[in-house]
């Protein structure tokens, strides 16, 4: 009975990763999880990251994180901007080194973020120990450091292209990145508190009620 147990709750955590795989390759092809700004896209892709980094833990999240980072690929390389050279290789003027970089950037930041959102989620649960709690701040958190990871990258990796797509000083763009940050990370982490915090309750509601069963 036990066995016959796990093997159906291995299969509906493979069915609730393989559907929110599928919500991210929408988003992405369509380009419905992508806000054009006037530098840079802002996003809604993290939602279903964080999500699955909650149900289905770390290992989940940084494997959504990549599915998001692939679908940052094709989107800034089909609909550029003027930034997208460091989210996509095919954009980069560096050559190998510089498709490096917007391989970090656009894939392995959000790797990272999507397993960092997993161990947030243990670490806040263990702390808050509500729900209605833990939800919202590990998701807030966690669109936070998304934020903090692709844009330091950014800095960190490609100031001096950054400053010349925008043609200021170098010494501009630390301000530049700053008010970036500001301008899509906020209301990304706003967006992701409220969805992952009404979402995410309901669904821990409703596979807590299944695994009783």
């Amino acid at each position: 009975m036990k066995n016959t147990n796990k093997a159906k709750l291995d299969t509906r955590r493979m069915a609730t990763l393989a559907m929110l795989a599928g919500i991210l390759l929408v988003m992405g092809t369509t380009g419905i999880g992508f806000i054009p700004l006037p530098v840079i896209k802002a996003t809604t892709m993290h939602i279903p990251v964080i999500l699955g980094a909650v149900l289905l833990g770390p290992a989940a999240g940084a494997f959504l994180g990549g599915v998001f980072g692939l679908c940052s690929v094709w989107v800034n390389t089909v609909t550029p901007t003027l930034l997208s050279f460091a989210f996509s290789p095919f954009m980069s003027n560096e050559g190998l080194l510089g498709a490096a970089k917007s391989l970090w950037i656009a894939v392995g930041c959000r790797i990272a973020f999507g397993l960092l959102a997993g161990y947030l989620w243990k670490a806040f649960k263990k702390l808050l120990r509500k729900d209605y709690l833990s939800l919202p701040v590990t998701a807030a958190v966690s669109a936070i450091c998304h934020t903090v990871l692709v844009m330091g990258s950014i800095y960190i990796l490609l100031a001096q292209q950054y400053a010349a797509a925008k043609n200021v000083a170098i010494t501009a763009v630390f301000g530049l990145i700053m008010g970036t940050v500001t301008a899509s990370g906020i209301p990304e982490a706003i967006a992701a508190a409220i969805l992952v915090g009404f979402i995410g309750k309901a669904l821990l509601h409703f596979e807590e009620r299944i695994t009783k069963r």
